[in-house]
């Protein structure tokens, strides 16, 4: 099951950048420069770190020797970074991740470096359900995010996981829960 809902939030991620512009992917959307295309390269980074790197099962690739080399592009896309390199290098990262969780066990033993001592020894159990957890947090980033950028939203082409409404049914219903915040004071 840990697996399974590992997978599945990685193919969710490159669902959600997928069919937009360099540009629209690149577009930080919030204050603090949040965008789809630098979320999926941080994303497939933290997995190789806890996947990869925590069992000792090196990973290289161009885009995470730039990160290594500077820590401030993990979440943004340089110039000379195209989304076809980054999607690549998350597909590379998680094939890698899933070399990892199909060759040990669940109680197989890692060291995160990067941890406070006397928290560093952990399982491949684990660091699924804390990869789990930290992909669940930055999906949901990149589902409000796509759907700011074209309206595009659900768990996946097939689901949307919203009800069936209309357009003018979102509007009205928007419409409703503005009225009711605003009835509120400041």
């Amino acid at each position: 099951m840990l697996v399974r809902y590992y997978r599945e939030s990685r193919e969710s991620f490159l669902w959600k950048v997928d069919g937009l512009s360099e540009r629209l992917l690149r577009m930080p959307l919030t204050p603090t420069g949040s965008n789809l295309l630098g979320i999926l390269k941080h994303v497939a980074a933290v997995d190789v770190g806890y996947l990869g790197e925590v069992f000792d099962r090196p990973f290289s690739h161009p885009v995470l020797e730039r990160i290594d080399a500077d820590p401030s592009t993990d979440l943004w896309a340089t110039a000379d970074e195209p989304a076809d390199l980054i999607k690549d290098f998350a597909r590379a990262a998680w094939a890698h991740t899933d070399r990892t969780v199909d060759e040990l066990d669940l109680d197989a033993t890692g060291r995160v470096p990067w941890w406070r001592p006397g928290n560093q020894d952990v399982t491949l159990a684990w660091m699924l359900v804390h990869v789990i957890s930290e992909n669940a947090q930055h999906l949901g980033q990149v589902d409000i995010l796509r759907e700011l950028t074209d309206g595009l939203v659900g768990l996946n082409p097939d689901n949307s996981n919203l009800p069936d409404n209309s357009a003018e049914d979102w509007a009205g219903y928007t419409v409703r829960l503005r009225e009711l915040a605003e009835s509120f004071p400041a």
